[in-house]
């Protein structure tokens, strides 16, 4: 397994994961539950696209032989906003997610920008979404790679069946955050798939993405990119000699 890790961030090339989901009362959820409630009401009034949906955590992790492996829960979206925006109080569990690394024929990546409506307004990331129970197969297990699809879908209109996926994952942990990245590479240019993008964007009544941008280089990295985006581009064209 390639493993390497910058500051607190901890990078792995993962082959797949495997992460079954059990029952479990999370205590910060239930503990705090008038303090959350308060708190996703003023998220709400001010961002009119969140709602109280049902998300998945991940409770416990390991990685053998390249594979992640642990067991995720069912909590809601207002509780998973608390944990989140007031820095993890309960450093236990993980936000485990999967991010599709879009990049050009022409080399660039790209990224979103989330609308202003949505909780992680005015951030600019990798097409990724945080798992839902919808996302869990018939024998109880998150299925990573059917996630990752529709996400990516949803927000961009395009299938990933139209790109070259490259095998195995990259693990990039920040925190409590685990994303999951795996690089899709189209044979289209930036210019033509944000061009296709922009125009899935235009058709949603409530788009995710409000606009697209090009990354060629740390030069183009901004201040509302997350950490494991900046990370895994760094760690990535660090592996190709590019910086």
């Amino acid at each position: 397994m390639n493993r390497s890790s910058a500051s607190d961030i901890e990078i792995a090339a993962l082959e797949g994961a495997q992460i079954g989901l059990e029952w479990w009362s999370w205590p910060f959820a239930g503990e705090r539950r008038d303090e959350i409630a308060a708190y996703f009401a003023d998220l709400q009034r001010a961002r009119s696209d969140v709602w109280n949906g049902r998300v998945l955590l991940l409770k416990n992790y390991a990685i053998e032989a390249a594979m992640l492996r642990g067991t995720c829960f069912e909590t809601d979206f207002a509780s998973f906003c608390a944990w989140r925006d007031w820095s993890f109080p309960d450093a236990s569990v993980y936000n485990v997610f999967a991010a599709a690394a879009l990049c050009a024929a022409d080399g660039p990546f790209l990224v979103g920008e989330m609308a202003a409506s949505t909780a992680n307004a005015g951030l600019l990331t990798f097409p990724a979404g945080t798992p839902e129970p919808d996302d869990v197969d018939a024998a109880g297990i998150f299925d990573l790679a059917a996630h990752l699809g529709r996400e990516f879908l949803e927000e961009t209109g395009i299938a990933l069946s139209e790109l070259h996926t490259e095998p195995g994952w990259t693990m990039v942990r920040d925190r409590c955050y685990l994303a999951l990245v795996k690089r899709v590479t189209s044979a289209q240019s930036a210019a033509e798939l944000r061009g296709r993008i922009m125009n899935h964007i235009g058709r949603e009544q409530r788009p995710e993405f409000v606009d697209i941008r090009t990354v060629r280089s740390p030069a183009d990295f901004d201040p509302a990119m997350p950490r494991f985006l900046t990370a895994f581009l760094t760690h990535y064209w660090t592996r190709l000699g590019g910086l």
